[in-house]
């Protein structure tokens, strides 16, 4: 039994539920293509969709903004071997609130829900991780 037994073809999920390693191999085993990237050091909307250009390899006219960056996921190709053609896509640590709004991070996340969709619609799997940091402790 593998951890995408019990996940949906098509789902965007937070990743506390999950062993990251495990998602790796699962991604592997699948034939599915892996998108992963920490976002440990972004601190803004700005600079997560930087990060995710450069990981994701998105072209050089990605206009680094929502808009735009669902109209170059829907671009990716899978693994041009694959029997089982997909995505699984990890974002780890995004900002927590203080740093990234609620509005922000939800609107971000229905990208990958919208892209999610995108791809049922072509017989394609697309599983989306994600993590938030937890908020910076106050000093003692």
């Amino acid at each position: 039994m593998t951890a995408f037994t019990n996940i949906p073809p098509h789902a965007v999920l937070p990743l506390g539920a999950y062993d990251l390693d495990e998602l790796r191999r699962c991604a592997r085993r699948a034939d599915q293509r892996l998108l992963y990237v920490d976002l440990s050091d972004t601190a803004s909307k700005a600079e997560v969709l930087e990060s995710l250009a450069k990981a994701f390899e998105l072209p050089a006219h990605f206009g680094r903004n929502l808009d735009a960056l669902y109209d170059c996921m829907r671009e990716l190709k899978p693994l041009s071997d694959a029997e089982q053609p997909g995505f699984v896509v990890i974002l780890k640590s995004m900002p927590g609130p203080e740093l990234f709004s609620a509005d922000d991070r939800n609107a971000l996340l229905d990208v990958f829900r919208d892209t999610a969709e995108f791809f049922f619609d072509r017989d394609m799997a697309f599983r989306m991780f994600y993590s938030i940091r937890p908020r910076p402790s106050a000093p003692t």
